[in-house]
């Protein structure tokens, strides 16, 4: 590979970067001063733009052009699987740690709106080229950054060394914050999370701002930019949509298919019905999020079949209640059987006609409130004064 191509991966992406909206004039020459390359290892896993799917193994010593490649296109790069667990050159089982897609990280760096001297705690290092960013913009000194895993941690600050940067990396638990250099005026997360832990906001100076992906347990999941109110408590609007990897303290842990039948065969004791909501209508990112706020304690998988029908699976957390929907092509109606003491298709269904009837808002119009009894939280539709 030569120099000349080498320079163009980066001034392509900048380009494409700036096109999109997503990389400012201001970020422009800390962009420029951090690669990303220097913060990709020779072994990584190229996803897609929404961050959904991983496609093979890249290995720079065996490919560097298609490493090049992919490290300078605006797509997030998978770097660990199964927490370390996974060995071999074939997909894992679940992403661990990832290099995120530049649109976000600029876009996020952005809904962070950082000014000379703030101080910013970062959770979750990842790969370290966020907290390089940070560090360049602001000077080492007053960026922290937490990541939970010490393989992971140690690797980021290698990169960081290598890139000439040294701001303080801490291995513990992202959910701690760091007291230590506490207060700080931003705080950022690359990790999603259900609930927001009350030592972020206990940290963020009156009025500073956290930014972090948050989702629902039924999924969808979008970018939420908090103001901390100086008392516990904090507020703000989703900005945009995402797809982060859970903070590992608050990954779901869901019961098994089997646990709901009890054994029995489908349809078990359930009830059946028909709908004419097509279940295909409730698979969208944002319907997903606007369900789960409005169908708390429940999960879905999807069963499919050769012919492109498929089942789609409701469940409560408590392990009480299913439903089950089912696609055929072409149909008009479709199969509900439901069983326990909650209708979670009927729940899902009001949902989606209460999204319906106000106009199918985007994740912008909607909010997130945290209280400071424990960092309780409850999202709102355009105020804090109309709860979703």
């Amino acid at each position: 590979m030569t120099a000349r191509t080498e320079e163009a991966g980066p001034q392509g992406l900048a380009s494409a970067l700036v096109q999109s909206g997503a990389l400012h004039s201001d970020w422009l020459p800390t962009y420029k001063a951090v690669p990303r390359d220097l913060f990709v290892p020779d072994r990584m896993w190229p996803g897609i733009p929404d961050g959904t799917r991983q496609n093979p193994l890249v290995d720079r010593t065996t490919d560097p052009r298609a490493w090049f490649r992919a490290v300078f296109s605006d797509i997030p790069l998978t770097t660990q699987w199964d927490d370390g667990n996974h060995a071999g050159d074939g997909l894992g089982t679940t992403p661990s740690s990832s290099s995120s897609q530049p649109r976000m990280v600029f876009s996020m760096l952005a809904d962070l709106d950082v000014r000379d001297g703030h101080r910013v705690l970062e959770i979750g290092t990842g790969t370290g080229w966020n907290a390089g960013l940070l560090s360049h913009r602001l000077g080492p000194g007053n960026v922290v950054s937490v990541e939970f895993d010490p393989g992971v941690a140690k690797g980021a600050v290698g990169n960081l060394r290598g890139a000439g940067l040294s701001p303080l990396v801490i291995v513990g638990d992202g959910r701690l914050g760091f007291a230590g250099g506490a207060p700080y005026d931003r705080v950022i997360a690359t990790c999603s999370i259900g609930e927001v832990p009350p030592a972020w906001i206990e940290q963020t100076v009156p009025g500073g701002t956290i930014v972090a992906p948050w989702g629902t347990e039924y999924g969808g999941e979008a970018i939420v930019r908090l103001t901390a109110n100086g008392d516990g408590t904090a507020g703000g609007h989703f900005t945009r949509s995402s797809a982060f990897m859970r903070l590992r303290q608050q990954r779901r842990n869901r019961p098994p298919h089997g646990e709901y039948l009890k054994g029995r065969e489908w349809p078990a004791d359930g009830d059946r019905s028909t709908t004419v909501l097509p279940p295909a209508e409730v698979g969208g990112w944002l319907e997903q999020f606007v369900i789960g706020l409005r169908v708390p304690g429940a999960f879905w998988t999807v069963e499919r079949y050769d012919d492109g029908a498929y089942t789609l699976w409701t469940y409560s957390t408590d392990r009480k209640s299913w439903a089950s929907a089912d696609h055929v092509p072409q149909r008009q109606e479709y199969e509900v059987v439901q069983s326990g003491p909650r209708r979670l298709w009927d729940e899902t269904e009001a949902a989606y006609r209460w999204w319906e009837e106000r106009g199918r808002p985007g994740f912008d119009r909607f909010g997130l409130s945290v209280d400071g009894d424990g960092g309780r939280a409850w999202a709102w539709l355009d105020s804090p004064n109309d709860p979703a």
